[in-house]
């Protein structure tokens, strides 16, 4: 092939490229970026109609900080217009938009700054194609690069969150903890390379078959994974357990021609009187993991306080 026709075939590729990245911005809500301190790169997509910025657990955006109000600021989307309005709700710090505090909603333009006490964010609106590199930034720091689920971090911070907003509104959360049975063993006998497959496989069925929008579904470590499940009592959440734990048996793991043997014990626990936050709920559903393996492996315990 001539040096012309490798050029064209670069070219078109990055234009396909380019297309398609196009396309996804296309898909992408307005958003605002933290730059700086330690929520830096973090996006909080901005849903149609009125969200709430401030430190109330029940905000649309929680930002749990010094010099944030309960209630500091909204952003209006309106669709229909086309227009995004902030509008400050009588905060003791005030808002402040490029660097000006905020006298009267404004409508919002790419770019602009926010800032209440230490936390700037910056306005991408709806379709931008700068979010798609802070969403890959964003995804590699919270992912687990083996398995694709969150990590420990975004988990622990998940749970202290959805523990707030249930001391705040009395709405039911309840914790899913799987603990893959015997997995050290089925390393030495299999290889590392089975164990690493067997993470990723039982990721991926469990994503495909179990988490529904608004889960948090996270490699807490090792061949520990859990499920935090807003909304959702213990009765629910152990019902959805027993389901995972049914489809894991089932499941066909197969590894360079061989089934490997795969189970998991599973501990479920849910918010109620003394859980006072995220290691408390956590604390129960590891004591619920410890009662299935004592049982005999392969089950399902709840914890009864």
């Amino acid at each position: 092939m001539s040096d012309d026709n490798n050029a064209t075939v670069v070219i078109t590729d990055i234009r396909k490229a380019l297309a398609a990245a196009e396309d996804e911005a296309k898909q992408k809500p307005a958003c605002l970026l933290v730059v700086g301190g330690e929520l830096n790169g973090s996006i909080f997509n901005l849903v149609p109609g009125e969200n709430t910025i401030g430190r109330n657990p029940d905000c649309t955006i929680s930002l749990d900080f010094h010099g944030v109000s309960r209630k500091h600021f909204t952003i209006t989307v309106n669709e229909n217009d086309n227009q995004v309005i902030v509008t400050d709700l009588g905060s003791a710090n005030g808002t402040y938009l490029n660097n000006q505090k905020l006298e009267t909603p404004t409508v919002l333009k790419r770019a602009d700054m926010i800032k209440i006490g230490a936390i700037g964010m910056k306005f991408l609106p709806s379709g931008d194609p700068e979010r798609l590199t802070y969403d890959k930034l964003h995804e590699e720091a919270n992912t687990d690069g083996l398995t694709k689920c969150y990590n420990k971090t975004y988990f622990n911070n998940s749970l202290e969150t959805e523990v707030k907003k249930c001391k705040l509104t009395g709405k039911p959360l309840t914790l899913i903890i799987f603990d893959l049975d015997h997995f050290k063993k089925l390393n030495d006998n299999y290889g590392h390379d089975a164990g690493d497959y067997v993470l990723k496989e039982k990721a991926r069925l469990i994503r495909d078959n179990g988490i529904r929008q608004g889960d948090v579904f996270a490699r807490y470590g090792g061949e520990e994974f859990c499920i935090l499940l807003p909304n959702t009592n213990l009765k629910q959440g152990f019902e959805i357990a027993e389901r995972l734990r049914k489809l894991v048996e089932k499941h066909e793991f197969i590894y360079d021609g061989k089934r490997l043997p795969v189970t998991a014990s599973i501990g479920v626990a849910d918010y109620r009187q003394g859980v006072n936050n995220g290691t408390d709920l956590f604390k129960r559903a590891d004591q619920s993991v410890y009662k299935s393996k004592e049982g005999g492996r392969n089950q399902v315990n709840f914890f009864k306080g």
